[in-house]
């Protein structure tokens, strides 16, 4: 019963300086909003990017292969790894799909029109591995070999049909000095780093076409589907003895869907981290808020702790009159701050286009660590209540 009175008194001496303990509460609020939005938009940003790795699979692995440093001039370094080896990499135990593919860059001219982009020597099995999906058309075939045709991405259709006002299905575009028919054309494709092209922008071939348009062209990416149980690490043994075999002059390096992205997931709490760090800043100028509305309430209220004191009250009953004023402005100002970062991280979701996933963490940290800060600055003023002499407080008027 003590702490409800306790707790109504302080309330009563709150809306009686109303003004002091909006501007208090204020600065706790802002507080806790700037950390809870921080934390919860640097989570959906997160989320938003692991999502694109994620729709690829994390059961893929890509091969990038260079020549060694100290073969770039040599003989053996001319040597290139064929289709076939290419294609063979699928043998090897727990790859269940192969994807080589081939890059070049050769202007690409539509009826007058230069399309800027580049172009892709891929194989069928391409559009199932990194998620290419047809709007129009057909894909690449095996069958297709060294035939003129052409898959264009999603920007590079919308481009031709600005210029001719028709739809690029069956419309021919040169490459360089060769004219290819477009068999299809592919819906927009999520950008990642984990394939070394934006699809959106380039106009896929057969890989053998590209091999017969530039003598330079070789095969220096592959990307593997393996099985849900297979051992990354002895898959990549595996193939780097199977390119050795072959191409002694190469180098291979691997980057794995699944090492990616618990990389990035390592990478967003130190994002995470950093944001609150950053949040709290303003959390603890509202800290000192309460603590300057407490000394001033301290000061106010000196007479009434000199009687308070005179007439039998204990230092414990100073200290819990002024804390419980420290807590409740923390609290509300806390609960307040939570709704409203919360409130703006899901505006920020729908601005984005992002998907608003509600995160426990931010909001609990943020209304915890706000009440401690508040609880913390307002013990200060506090101690100097309780330790007033009663004399001197009754002399203060």
């Amino acid at each position: 019963m003590q702490l409800i009175s306790y707790i109504k008194e302080g309330l009563n001496n709150l809306f009686a300086l109303k003004l002091r303990s909006i501007l208090a509460l204020t600065g706790i609020l802002v507080g806790t909003a700037s950390v809870v939005a921080m934390v919860s938009c640097g989570e959906l940003a997160t989320n938003e990017a692991l999502k694109q790795f994620k729709t690829l699979g994390t059961d893929l692995l890509a091969v990038s292969l260079s020549d060694a440093r100290e073969d770039k001039n040599s003989f053996a370094s001319e040597k290139k790894l064929s289709l076939n080896d290419a294609v063979d990499i699928g043998k090897i135990n727990n790859i269940i799909e192969v994807a080589p593919y081939t890059q070049l860059y050769q202007p690409m001219i539509f009826n007058g029109h230069e399309l800027n982009g580049g172009v892709m020597g891929v194989t069928e099995s391409f559009a199932n591995i990194v998620h290419v999906d047809i709007d129009k058309g057909r894909f690449i075939s095996t069958f297709d070999k060294y035939a003129m045709y052409c898959v264009v991405g999603f920007n590079v259709a919308n481009k031709i049909k600005s210029f001719s006002g028709l739809n690029a299905l069956g419309q021919q575009i040169q490459v360089g000095k060769n004219i290819f028919t477009i068999v299809g054309t592919t819906k927009k494709w999520p950008e990642n780093s984990f394939v070394y092209a934006n699809i959106d922008n380039a106009i896929m071939v057969p890989i053998l076409t590209t091999m017969a348009l530039s003598k330079y062209t070789s095969i220096n990416n592959i990307i593997l589907r393996l099985s849900p149980d297979a051992k990354i690490k002895i898959v990549q043994d595996n193939i780097n003895n199977y390119i050795s075999e072959r191409l002694a002059s190469k180098q291979t390096f691997f980057r794995s869907a699944e090492e990616l992205v618990a990389r990035m997931a390592k990478q967003s709490q130190i994002f995470t981290v950093f944001l609150g760090l950053i949040g709290s800043i303003s959390l603890i100028v509202g800290g000192i808020g309460v603590m300057n509305i407490m000394l001033v309430s301290v000061v106010e209220r000196r007479r009434e702790i000199g009687i308070r004191i005179a007439v039998g009250a204990k230092k414990t009953d100073i200290k819990k009159l002024f804390l419980i004023e420290a807590i409740m402005l923390s609290l509300l100002g806390g609960a307040l701050g939570v709704f409203l970062g919360v409130l703006i991280s899901l505006i920020m979701s729908k601005i984005w286009h992002w998907e608003f996933t509600f995160f426990l963490l931010p909001p609990l940290v943020g209304f915890t660590v706000s009440v401690a800060i508040g609880v913390f600055f307002g013990f200060y003023p506090v101690y100097n209540a309780s330790q007033m002499n009663p004399i001197d407080a009754l002399k203060s008027d």
